[in-house]
């Protein structure tokens, strides 16, 4: 897998927030409105909003429109690329020579 290293970064900075790992935990029992994430994480709606755009952004979440709320559920497609994102980037990788470092 060749990672698109622009798009694996915009998905770990989607994980780097305690209100958007909340989020992520709430959304695993399924999709939530967003009047159900704002009373579960306890932030003003202005807030949700920005951290629904990053992990929206990030492929992790989608969100459909209903009414003048959003739906918001995680993505199997954008779940599966982030863990194989984190697989490609911690696979170690063995080579020929034992010692890379200063030619020893």
């Amino acid at each position: 897998m060749d990672l698109d290293e622009k798009q694996t970064a915009i998905i770990f900075k989607a994980f780097c927030d305690e209100n958007r790992i909340k989020i992520l935990q709430l959304l695993k029992t399924g999709e939530k409105c967003a009047c159900k994430l704002l009373e579960e994480i306890n932030v003003t709606q202005p807030t949700l909003s920005h951290h629904m755009k990053i992990l929206c952004d990030s492929g992790v979440v989608t969100g459909r429109k209903e009414g003048k709320w959003t739906h918001y559920s995680i993505s199997p497609e954008g779940a599966a690329y982030a863990m194989n994102c984190l697989l490609e980037l911690t696979r170690i990788e063995l080579q020929d020579n034992k010692l890379s470092c200063c030619g020893k």
